[in-house]
């Protein structure tokens, strides 16, 4: 099997889970988890929608770097949102395989992927690459995080960034609380 093919049964199988996730109630809060230059993220199934191959983009004069630009997604007009250049993790001139550190990552794994309709913003992040689903079952809380201390006063971190997550091989996952993203007044101010 081509690489190619994998990702794409990669793709269709985390989509077709995705949509269980979301069907199923009563049960605990699943996780999309993604990397963006070399860091993990966590987005909450209840807010991420669909995940995309990157199509060919169109850009959006005047505006800022991290907006990568328009898309047609299913014959809806997307914005298209560099998730690692908007967090500050890559600059915007730096393309993808070049990435600090170890986090190599080829263009051809990067993915699409798009909020919940419920959220009223036809956007889709662009991520550098999908690292399956995980459960409350399969994370618990890195005490090593000062905002998961009490008393953590002083801490800016934007309100759209949950507490960081550590899974059973110690690696850290940073929640990302789309709904909040898709408020975020720097998020929403996307012209120069």
């Amino acid at each position: 099997m081509s690489n190619k093919e994998a990702l794409r049964e990669l793709q269709h199988r985390l989509a077709h889970r995705m949509q269980q996730a979301r069907e199923q109630t009563g049960t605990g809060a699943s996780w999309l988890a993604v990397e963006c230059a070399g860091y993990g993220l966590l987005f909450s199934l209840k807010h991420a929608a669909e995940i995309f191959a990157p199509v060919p983009l169109k850009p959006l004069p005047y505006a800022k770097p991290w907006m990568a630009g328009l898309a047609n997604l299913r014959g809806g007009l997307f914005t298209v949102v560099d998730l690692a250049v908007f967090l500050g993790l890559r600059d915007a001139q730096t393309p993808l395989a070049e990435q600090r550190g170890e986090a190599r990552v080829e263009a051809s794994q990067a993915r699409l992927v798009s909020l919940n309709p419920e959220l009223n913003c036809n956007c889709a992040l662009l991520v550098d690459r999908l690292a399956g689903l995980r459960g409350d079952d399969q994370l618990r809380l890195d005490t090593s995080d000062p905002a998961s201390q009490a008393g953590a006063e002083g801490l800016r971190r934007p309100r759209f960034a949950g507490p960081r997550m550590l899974d059973e091989t110690g690696r850290s996952w940073q929640q990302v609380h789309l709904d909040a993203l898709s408020k975020h007044e720097q998020f929403l101010q996307v012209v120069v």
